[in-house]
């Protein structure tokens, strides 16, 4: 197979820390080689790190959607704002 997307949906959801990592370096190494990947992820700092365009939803519905330097730094959404201060600043610690 020679997929040209690769769709992710939590793919880190029910793993254990150790896996998390090895999965997302995966993800990283595809994305690097030139791969589409599409992520639905909580993984905010991979999603920042890796991401082209990041796209916020709420109740099933794109609030927001920009550059990841947009999204993460400068969100105009409050849900958003809100959503990223609570897990940026529990992923800080």
């Amino acid at each position: 197979m020679q997929p040209t997307v690769i769709l992710f949906d939590e793919v880190t959801a029910a793993l254990d820390p150790e896996m998390v990592s090895e999965v997302l370096a995966v993800i990283r190494d595809l994305s690097r080689d030139g791969m589409t990947c599409v992520l639905v992820t909580h993984e905010m700092r991979f999603a920042e790190e890796v991401a082209d365009v990041v796209f916020f939803t709420d109740r099933g519905t794109i609030v927001e959607s920009g550059a990841p330097a947009d999204i993460f730094h400068a969100p105009r959404d409050a849900c958003l704002r809100s959503f990223l201060g609570k897990i940026l600043s529990r992923t800080a610690a």
